[in-house]
């Protein structure tokens, strides 16, 4: 299971900056959005994968006898998930607005004047 994981996490980490290494806003942001998901998948492997009960122990509990999954990991990855819901809701009206203005998704478009600016 780690493996497979690995494996994904790689394959989102090489799409992630293929994408980001564009010339489109869109693929920029699908980019992102693709590291991302690499970078909470990074975190559920730091943390461990246990094959036990959950991080629900028992208030009388003195000793741990059984294999408890750890809840950091799983709280900062869920986080990390609504941190960037926000943010590529943010960004998507803002490349939105920049079409709007711009007429165009490449990013060489927002830096070189119009003819009529000159």
């Amino acid at each position: 299971m780690e493996l497979l994981l690995i494996v994904l996490l790689g394959l989102l980490y090489a799409a992630g900056v293929y994408m980001i290494l564009r010339r489109s806003m869109v693929k920029l942001l699908l980019g992102i959005m693709l590291l991302g998901s690499g970078t909470n998948i990074l975190i559920f492997l730091l943390g461990g994968i246990t094959k036990g009960k959950p991080p629900v122990i028992d208030e009388n509990a003195k000793l741990f006898q059984d294999a408890f999954a750890d809840p950091i990991p799983q709280a900062l990855i869920l986080t990390a998930i609504v941190i960037s819901f926000g943010l590529t809701a943010f960004a998507i009206v803002l490349l939105k607005r920049v079409y709007a203005l711009v007429n165009s998704d490449d990013l060489d478009d927002l830096n070189t004047p119009e003819e009529e600016d000159i």
